[in-house]
């Protein structure tokens, strides 16, 4: 088996902790189930399915019967409690614990530098700020930003960007960008936190609006549309993302930085549904 800390979901962990047992013994779910506690022979299958979910109360009971104490007992826990987490909040929490318990024990949790990324508009923009400022000090930086930043907050978001070697330093001390664009990661957490970079970034465009027409670009339509009509839009969407970042990636110089939202969001209920309810009646 992998080792614990390289897991973030507790139901693959379960898992291949049985299928380990079972290959190098006569190991079962019913086995299992008795060691953990349960009265159902195939419980601890369900859960690793998705049929079923565990509760902080019953993960300890499972933590143990895997074998797990100290450190990996307590990660166990954690894993459990994020997939639990009722909102992006709890889940978030949950996340840093897991990071700060893995960081205690000097291990890395897979996904930590971009759940550290996504959590604030400062990381992005100094990104695509500094390699074009060569020579300047933070407090420069700060001061060509348009959001409120400080000279110290400037420096540790350079210092995180190298650490997570998302920007180098040249011998001049220069930054430059280890790669040109940035995608999302698979790691479930980060999606969590870049929900909260995108409400970041939708109060800065609706501060934006006090700009001048011709330092900002903004128009929106509402539409009546079908399920398959919005996946096909969505997919336009995603197809023009491609290719703005394409074009921005075209040029190495860079004058000013912008950030581009799109957004596509439902402003009604779905009206099928109630149309088929009133036809039965």
């Amino acid at each position: 088996m992998k080792e614990i800390i390289e897991y973030t979901d507790y139901r693959k962990f379960i898992q291949d902790y049985y299928d380990e047992r079972k290959r190098c013994s006569a190991f079962s779910w019913h086995a299992f189930a008795q060691k953990a506690g349960f009265s159902s022979d195939v419980y601890l299958k369900y859960v690793c399915e998705g049929k079923k979910n565990l509760s902080i109360a019953s993960a300890g009971s499972v933590a143990s019967a895997m074998g797990l104490v100290g450190f990996e007992y307590d990660y166990f826990i954690l894993m459990v409690s994020y997939a639990h987490a009722k909102s992006d909040t709890a889940k978030r929490a949950a996340f840093e614990e897991r990071c700060a318990l893995a960081q205690a024990h000097k291990m890395r949790v897979l996904g930590r530098e971009e759940f550290d990324y996504f959590k604030s508009w400062k990381n992005s923009v100094i990104r695509e700020l500094a390699p074009h400022m060569p020579g300047a000090r933070p407090l420069e930086m700060a001061k060509a930003c348009r959001q409120k930043i400080s000279a110290a907050e400037v420096s540790e978001t350079l210092n995180f960007l190298v650490k997570a070697k998302l920007l180098k330093k040249d011998r001049s001390g220069n930054y430059q960008q280890t790669d040109k664009a940035i995608k999302m990661g698979s790691v479930d957490a980060v999606p969590v936190v870049a929900r909260d970079l995108q409400r970041q970034m939708g109060e800065f465009a609706i501060q934006s609006l006090d700009l001048p027409l011709s330092e900002r670009m903004m128009s929106g339509y509402t539409l009546g549309l079908t399920r398959r009509a919005y996946e096909r839009i969505k997919k336009e969407t995603e197809d023009y993302y491609r290719r703005v970042v394409a074009i921005a990636t075209e040029e190495d110089e860079t004058e000013q930085v912008y950030r581009l939202n799109v957004q596509l969001f439902p402003m009604s209920e779905r009206l099928g549904k109630k149309n088929e309810d009133k036809k039965g009646r």
